[in-house]
């Protein structure tokens, strides 16, 4: 019984962490749902070397809940651009399949690497307030730099498992938007690179054996379950929070979070 327990309790606590996350930060909460999937999977059995594959695919599954919730709250609040989401659509999706295709080839450890390096550079960009506070451009990029923007961003979100809300933040604050007004529309991204990293990740592990019990695919649908039905309560709760702070306390406390996240990853890889 304590068995199942322990890892049932881990995935409740990370699914309302990651909605906070969502709704505070504009992310998928793929930050905080992998490095809670890599501790919690191995309870639930399976192969080791499957296993930051299932949490990457996993934690896409989860982001197309938490980022539809954050986008939502958002919304009421009349803080998304639409605009700029039905512009990256097309690009972003063709993006997540390339990633899907790559994170197939790449060794699950070399994975792991890669997430903690792409985080902790990230985190730059929101501790150093030189970088922080910069807009190069009072419009979003279009033509080829849009198309090569949007095609990264969902290749490498789909290979992390993240919602891609990180770079689509720096990218519209460096473009003139606010931070806030970047946060709710990065949650938009979050599902649009989310359903098809999904369907990506359940496509190529449906061959593989030895995935931890409940697993279709690379997603685990019980981790899928209760991270999402958590997230579901606290991802409004994230977007009140988002709307009541100052621009450059959030984006410190986004740059701190980042790090740590790094340093669990890190951790991980060794």
């Amino acid at each position: 019984m304590i068995d199942i327990i322990v890892p049932a309790l881990g995935l409740l606590a990370a699914g309302l962490v990651a909605g906070f996350a969502a709704g505070l930060f504009g992310i998928g909460g793929g930050f905080v749902v992998v490095p809670a999937l890599l501790i919690v999977l191995p309870l639930l059995g399976g192969d080791p070397h499957h296993l930051a594959h299932v949490a990457i695919g996993t934690s896409a599954a989860t982001i197309i809940v938490t980022s539809l919730r954050s986008l939502s709250a958002h919304a009421r609040r009349g803080a998304v651009e639409f605009e700029i989401l039905r512009g990256w659509a097309l690009w972003i999706v063709l993006g997540c399949g390339a990633g899907v295709l790559l994170a197939d080839h790449v060794d699950g450890r070399l994975l792991t690497l890669i997430f903690g390096t792409g985080v902790a550079l990230m985190s730059v960009n929101f501790l150093v307030p030189q970088l922080s506070d910069k807009v190069v451009s009072s419009d979003m990029p279009g033509g080829p730099v849009r198309i090569a923007f949007a095609t990264g961003l969902g290749a490498f979100s789909s290979l992390l498992g993240i919602g891609g809300g990180t770079l689509a933040i720096m990218m519209m604050t460096l473009c003139g938007r606010t931070i806030h007004r970047a946060i709710a529309t990065a949650s938009g991204v979050g599902a649009l690179i989310a359903v098809p990293t999904t369907i990506g990740f359940v496509a190529i592990g449906l061959s593989q054996h030895g995935l931890p019990w409940g697993s279709l695919g690379y997603v685990n649908l019980p981790a899928t379950a209760a991270v999402a039905a958590m997230s579901i309560l606290t991802a409004p709760l994230g977007v009140a929070a988002a709307h009541s702070l100052p621009s450059r306390p959030l984006k410190f406390v986004f740059g701190l979070y980042l790090l740590f996240v790094a340093a669990v990853m890190f951790s991980r890889s060794m």
